[in-house]
């Protein structure tokens, strides 16, 4: 694969990044001097237990936050240089997130959740790609359209966060914990609706996850602790 045809497929770079948190007079490190690239198509686990750093570089790939030092590139761009508004407006143009909790907007319907995302996602400059009732529909919630969140079950509220994830166009879609409130059931159906969606609409995935078994259903893994990426082969 040729230079140009390698940097096409990237489509968020960490280079360098670290993360430091100023608490009670003193310095914590949250990341330090990460690297990481994620490509077209990926599936990336970011795996580690709590504190390891996994959300804190989620957030760094999705411009929820900046480091302290290095930088995060998206598609060539350099992110982590942005203001807010403007990391905020390439958010809604390529990349979404799927929480532990569904985060569903309490007071819309299933289907205003969806709408509601697909409405940023087009204030941003992204066509819709389905309506809400057929993002619904792939995600097996057709039926369930008129209902409120308190009404959902927690996987059915899952799969409707994924159809307001969809209704974004993502390149990019991150997740963080996204089963760790589920049963091992739900858990697995949940993940298999994941890898169809990822397979139907090529996005690259990030799950971060303390769960070896979620982190063995992706293609690649990285393991974190106390901020730093574990070389493979390290224990």
């Amino acid at each position: 694969m040729s230079v140009a045809t390698a940097r096409a497929t990237e489509l968020s770079v960490c280079r360098g990044v670290s993360v430091v948190y100023p608490r009670g007079g003193a310095a914590v490190t949250a990341l330090a001097r990460v690297d990481l690239s994620i490509d077209t198509g990926d599936s990336v686990a970011l795996q580690g237990p709590s504190g390891s750093g996994k959300t804190t570089l989620l957030h760094l790939l999705g411009g929820l936050l900046v480091p302290t030092a290095g930088e995060v590139l998206w598609r060539g761009e350099a992110l982590s240089s942005l203001d807010a508004a403007a990391r905020g407006r390439t958010r809604a143009g390529g990349i979404a997130y799927v929480l532990q909790g569904s985060n569903l907007l309490p007071h819309f319907s299933a289907y205003e959740n969806v709408a509601f995302a697909a409405w940023v996602a087009n204030r941003a400059g992204v066509p819709a790609r389905h309506e809400p009732a057929e993002l619904l529909r792939l995600v097996g919630l057709e039926a369930k359209g008129a209902a409120l969140p308190g009404e959902l079950s927690g996987g059915e509220a899952q799969r409707v966060a994924l159809a307001r994830a969809l209704a974004q166009a993502p390149r990019l879609l991150l997740c963080d914990e996204p089963t760790g409130h589920l049963d091992s059931d739900t858990a697995a159906r949940v993940l298999d609706l994941l890898e169809a969606l990822r397979d139907r609409f090529g996005f690259a995935l990030v799950i971060a996850t303390h769960d070896r078994g979620v982190a063995d259903r992706c293609e690649r893994q990285v393991r974190l602790a106390d901020g730093r990426v574990v070389p493979p082969g390290e224990s």
